[in-house]
């Protein structure tokens, strides 16, 4: 059995209380509480407790009806309680990580290659392959000739040009994926000339993005009306269209009493997503057609993880992104991006908007949800934080004579399940190098994908699909008022070092993410976890907003 006592540095700076109401978990029962819901605290997370060895509670100052498919995103993923100690939080934990997945590390080659070997401990039915290696490569046609030269098994993001010529070819076949992603082109608006919101307005009406996705996307593809895609609750048909008008966008910028022309850097990562096949193609196109608009745009690439992280800190005034769905759920797409803890990638927050947002996330019935949504999404394109510009069809490809191949949707690709007869491995290629392997605080897909192959969490979500299942959780509960949720944890589970597991390390996991002022609270950006703080709405013990 674990004992409290290893726990008393990572509680020490929090507003804890040690529950003794459990004899069979006496010596371990731990809980961290906020003070208070909405005065001094923000957030939404009242409450974390070990209620026993194998039972977690989390307790909510407001009904949060979306809390199982949080839970089960990789973000949220368990780590080792004793790891966390070990490695202060950092060091080690970013790229030498231990978990209860079905593989575990054996090598990161930087820059080259990530080798995974099956986990001895899995709790689950093991691999069918022992050795998984991720590989890399930004270049779809690189992509496409390694899988036709053999040297990798199946790819990620197929070119659009690669489609047809994929299933054409009996030796290949094309897993088509879900349109659940939306490419934007943001706008920071503490950054003039983007302050002024006829500005903004006039880049919404100013793009043919018609013109963008017949041109740089694949089949499947469609021009983005809001930025909600339609394949995701929350999209609301009813709400103000954002469509190209070229006339209206000059008449715009021309009443915004800006001077022209306009210079400003438009940053981006040349990194291909299933939202942005062709990155820079579609960046010289949007500078030509921006300039159309008075608005001359240096083309500014940088590296993926630099990029991230200077969108996340409100640093760029231009740039394009984009985003995939976690979960299917408005609150993983709006109030990540536009909620009352969402980063400051857009400037200052609409407050009009952040009230409808928290208002919607803490209803239960979705007719009364789509009715609030449908107003946030008419907000959305009159304060214009952003230019919605595509929701990309997407695919991967393997060879035919992979079984168990598939897409994943709101989870990444999981190898376990895949085989290869004609060795015992299955080697895959991504579109870039994951940032670090300690995903509770990244934000970045390529990232995702490496770690949901070593880590779980609480619950997941079916192979390629988005309903909620059992993961280290084998059952879960609510109260009627969606405000205290109960976890079941699985017994018998270990980390790929030999130790158990149990809901010392759930509580671990989430203190470290939650309390701003735990010792283990570092992580590789220090003070980011984008999304603990909006799926929570803040930290524990947040520093004061400077």
């Amino acid at each position: 059995m674990k004992s409290v006592f290893r726990m008393i540095p990572l509680l020490a700076t929090a507003v804890v209380a040690l529950s003794l109401a459990v004899p069979a978990f006496a010596q371990d029962a731990m809980k961290l509480e906020a003070p208070d819901c909405g005065t001094t605290y923000k957030g939404n997370l009242k409450a974390i407790e070990a209620v026993d060895k194998y039972i977690f509670k989390m307790t909510l100052c407001n009904p949060d009806p979306a809390i199982p498919s949080k839970v089960a995103f990789s973000a949220m993923a368990i780590q080792s309680g004793d790891y966390l100690q070990k490695t202060g939080g950092t060091g080690d934990l970013l790229s030498a990580p231990i978990g209860t997945g079905p593989y575990m590390l054996q090598k990161w080659d930087k820059g080259n290659e990530i080798d995974f070997t099956a986990n001895p401990n899995y709790w689950g039915d093991a691999p069918i392959e022992k050795t998984a290696i991720l590989k890399w490569n930004s270049e779809a046609a690189a992509r496409w000739n390694e899988l036709q030269a053999g040297t990798v098994d199946g790819i990620a993001n197929v070119g659009p040009s690669d489609f047809a010529t994929i299933e054409a070819n009996p030796d290949f076949k094309l897993y088509p994926g879900l349109s659940t992603n939306t490419f934007y082109l943001g706008m920071n608006n503490t950054f003039p000339p983007f302050d002024n919101v006829k500005v903004r307005q006039a880049l919404e009406y100013g793009i043919d993005k018609q013109r963008i996705v017949d041109n740089f996307y694949p089949p499947g593809s469609v021009a983005a009306d809001q930025f909600m895609p339609p394949s995701i609750f929350g999209y609301t048909a009813d709400s103000t269209a954002i469509n190209y008008d070229l006339a209206k966008a000059k008449q715009l910028m021309a009443d915004s009493g800006v001077t022209l022309p306009i210079k400003v850097d438009m940053s981006f990562r040349d990194v291909v997503r299933g939202y942005l096949p062709q990155p820079s193609v579609i960046a010289t196109d949007i500078q030509a057609q921006l300039k159309e608009l008075g608005i001359e745009v240096n083309i500014t690439p940088m590296e993926s993880g630099a990029f991230l992280d200077a969108a996340a800190a409100g640093k760029l005034p231009l740039f394009m992104l984009g985003w995939g769905a976690d979960y299917p759920d408005a609150t993983n797409f709006l109030d990540y991006h536009f909620g009352a803890s969402s980063s400051p990638s857009f400037g200052k927050h609409d407050d009009k908007l952040t009230a409808l947002l928290t208002k919607a996330a803490q209803l239960s019935d979705p007719a009364e949800r789509l009715k609030i949504y449908k107003d946030a999404n008419d907000e959305i394109a009159a304060f214009a934080p952003m230019v919605p510009v595509a929701h990309g069809g997407n695919a991967g490809a393997f060879k035919a004579s992979i079984k168990g191949a598939y897409t994943g949707a709101f989870s990444a690709a999981q190898f376990r399940v895949m085989e290869n007869p004609d060795t015992d491995s299955i080697i895959f290629e991504q579109n870039a190098e994951p940032i670090s392997l300690y995903c509770n605080d990244e934000s970045d897909g390529e990232t995702f994908a490496a770690c949901e192959q070593i880590t779980d969490s609480l619950l997941g979500f079916e192979l390629g699909g988005g309903n909620v299942v059992a993961a280290l959780a084998t059952d879960w509960s609510a109260n009627a008022d969606l405000t205290e949720w109960t976890f079941k944890l699985r017994q018998g589970v270990k980390f790929s070092d030999g130790s158990d597991f149990d809901s010392s390390d759930v509580f671990t996991t989430y203190a470290t993410m939650w309390d701003a002022k735990n010792p283990l609270h570092v992580g590789r950006t220090g003070a980011t976890w984008d999304y603990f703080n909006t799926f929570f709405g803040a930290f524990l013990n947040a520093p004061a907003a400077s």
